[in-house]
């Protein structure tokens, strides 16, 4: 099967096909369908590297992510990449595990597979890639630590609602001495979420207790061994708030450990909202951070370039609120775990 065939089905020109293929603005809508149209019948399958010849574009988007094994990431792809297809383009996926090395290696790779716009959704930030990527004109957006300018977006966060939901919501239980298990402050979006925990427990007037703030490592482990050492406080927290939600299962196993029962001895909220939430027990009562906004709102932004012709660079809103579920409860009468009995986890 050849373009000659599809041309020859669509009852036009081997060069209307080639503009189809290739996203060429001088082709109508109404064309452009019956090319398609043609393409799936015959089950045509345009030679990638060919097209990248003719229009100087790869049809692909860079996606670069901090960790696979999370499953908040593998969901974003999901979002990116069902946006990204229905505008006919592919997704190249690149892993950096919170490493701004292979960040770097990531982004030469991105650039040696000549994509057309790069989606960088780390906490990692290396100069080098804006200078990199800008130099050769390409497209990006950035989730958090960005600056926007000509062809680059930056996509913020708004961590700040959902938390302050979160902890006017653990205030209104009855809870006063807060917990937060932070990610790696050397990560901007570690380090805004614990300043925005700080900011909303003033506005309750909850005193800060350095030592109930302690870094985790954004995985299960780090979230273990952080509430490890916060049960071992001579006033221990009656509710804790965790950096993302692999960090709160960590904690709720290590509250499991001791023989703590959640949400009776020690409240527990997440971040993310990852669809794990909903089968540990307790369910998980977490602050959601929509993959789905993110993954739609990145890649937008790399299209609105690419195919629009908009050069400059936008900041795009992402919002977060809290959901309830059921680890979260008044503090018992003592104040303190009771430590009797025992709940179970994932």
């Amino acid at each position: 099967m050849n373009i000659k065939a599809v041309a020859a089905k669509a009852g036009v020109s081997i060069a209307t096909v080639s503009r189809t293929i290739n996203g060429r603005a001088e082709v109508s809508p109404e064309t452009a369908e019956n090319v398609w149209r043609a393409i799936r019948v015959l089950g045509y399958h345009p030679n990638r590297q060919a097209r990248t010849l003719v229009s100087g574009r790869s049809h692909t988007f860079g996606l670069i992510i901090s960790d696979i094994a999370n499953p908040f990431f593998p969901e974003l792809v999901k979002s990116f990449e069902e946006a990204a297809l229905a505008k006919q383009y592919d997704v190249t996926v690149s892993n950096t595990s919170y490493d701004s090395h292979r960040l770097r290696s990531a982004v030469e790779r991105m650039l040696e597979l000549r994509v057309d716009g790069v989606a960088v959704m780390t906490s990692e930030f290396d100069p080098h890639i804006i200078s990199e990527l800008s130099r050769r004109g390409i497209p990006i957006v950035f989730l958090d630590v960005g600056t926007v300018r000509p062809r680059i977006s930056n996509i913020l966060v708004d961590y700040e609602n959902g938390i302050r939901q979160a902890v006017q919501h653990l205030h209104a239980l009855g809870h006063r001495r807060l917990g937060f298990i932070s990610g790696p402050l050397r990560l901007k979006s570690a380090d805004m979420r614990r300043r925005a925990l700080e900011k909303c427990m003033r506005e309750c007037g909850l005193q800060r207790s350095k030592n109930l703030m302690r870094e985790g490592n954004h995985c299960v482990d780090g979230g273990q061994r952080a509430m490890e050492i916060l049960l071992k406080e001579k006033d221990v927290p009656t509710a804790v708030l965790a950096s993302n939600d692999l960090t709160a299962i960590g904690a709720l196993r290590a509250a499991y450990a001791v023989g703590l029962r959640v949400p009776q001895d020690v409240s527990l909220i997440g971040f993310d909202d990852i669809q794990l939430c909903e089968f540990t027990q307790p369910q998980l009562t977490t602050i959601r951070l929509s993959r789905q906004e993110l993954g739609r709102s990145a890649c937008d932004a790399l299209v609105r370039v690419v195919e629009g012709g908009d050069a400059n660079g936008h900041e795009l809103g992402v919002s977060t609120q809290l959901v309830l579920r059921e680890s979260t409860a008044a503090p018992n009468s003592s104040g303190r775990p009771s430590g009797q009995s025992r709940t179970a986890v994932a």
